[in-house]
């Protein structure tokens, strides 16, 4: 087995990995970092990024992650294509062993796996990714100013999202599979009372379609029932918020998780339960999801981890 040794080991990629392999690079941790199973994060599926500060003239999510990895190697950053199969963090140095057949004794780890947006499972949901589905409305809202989209949830994130989405297109459609919403009181009383939000109740999608772009998604009303009915909504935008699973599996026997599964963070620090294992990025953040909010929760695990090893030595 091929064992490497390194101060700082940083798992996953994305926004929040990347930042944190510039800054402990800069730091001269000379960091070890695997891309996981999606090198570049969520953002690579996102077309258009107009929110991300230094690009006025927007940018690609892929090219965003590009740059900031290009940034983290220009410094020194070690970054590998792999998956972490296997942890033990019962001990320092930290054993980590990847799909390659690699250990890796670290001195620190960094986990900025991040979270998966949960899908219906519908085939033509990736087929229109980022081209009329998305799973962030803060993130693809503004491209459908004064068009007609549609929310998929019954919960407090789709309601959030339907009543942000309210306030950018024409008309929003909230399907609810169930007959009634399951979010807070107050959450409900708002998108009921908003005049262009149309809740759906007892509606599941059936499927999407579109020549090129998404145009628009094939419903049953009452599904099962004597009362059952098929029919096409015409829309630019489908927008699914029923939740996200955060890729907390492999670390699940050490590592300190809510309820939900997102990695428990002490106070304002990154650092996890596991002393010199510190979390960045969507994996312990299940309010903000955003591309900068990563980008500055990894800076922080960086500086984290840095001023670890200092106070260690």
């Amino acid at each position: 087995m091929n064992t490497t040794n390194t101060k700082c080991l940083i798992i996953g990629s994305g926004p929040a990995g990347y930042t944190a392999a510039l800054y402990t690079s800069r730091a001269n941790l000379s960091p070890l970092l695997y891309e996981g199973h999606q090198p570049g994060g969520q953002l690579t599926i996102t077309t258009e990024v107009e929110n991300f500060p230094g690009y006025p003239e927007g940018t690609t999510g892929t090219q965003l992650m590009e740059d900031i990895r290009r940034q983290a190697i220009k410094f020194g950053a070690d970054v590998r294509p792999g998956i972490v199969t296997e942890v033990d963090f019962s001990q320092r140095p930290f054993k980590v062993k990847v799909d390659d057949g690699t250990q890796i004794l670290a001195e620190t780890v960094i986990i900025s796996t991040g979270a998966t947006a949960k899908f219906l499972g519908l085939p033509d949901e990736q087929r229109y990714m980022g081209l009329g589905v998305s799973a962030c409305a803060t993130c693809d809202g503004f491209f459908y100013r004064k068009k007609r989209v549609a929310v998929v949830g019954g919960g407090d994130t789709a309601c959030e999202e339907a009543l942000y989405l309210s306030n950018i297109a024409a008309d929003v459609f909230l399907i609810v599979r169930k007959d009634h919403l399951r979010a807070s009181k107050v959450m409900q009383r708002r998108v009921l009372e908003k005049p262009n939000i149309k809740v759906l109740f007892n509606t599941n999608t059936a499927g999407l379609y579109g020549e090129e772009f998404l145009e628009g998604a094939h419903l049953v009303e009452n599904k099962g029932t004597d009362n059952e009915q098929h029919y096409d909504l015409a829309i630019d935008g489908f927008f699914l918020a029923i939740g996200h699973k955060p890729n907390t599996d492999v670390f699940a026997k050490y590592i300190e998780l809510d309820e939900t599964g997102y990695i428990k963070t002490n106070g304002h620090s990154t650092a996890t339960n596991v002393e010199g294992v510190f979390a960045a990025g969507d994996v312990a953040d299940p309010h903000y999801r955003q591309a900068i909010t990563a980008a500055g929760s990894g800076c922080r695990a960086a500086l984290d981890a840095e001023r670890f090893l200092a106070e260690q030595e």
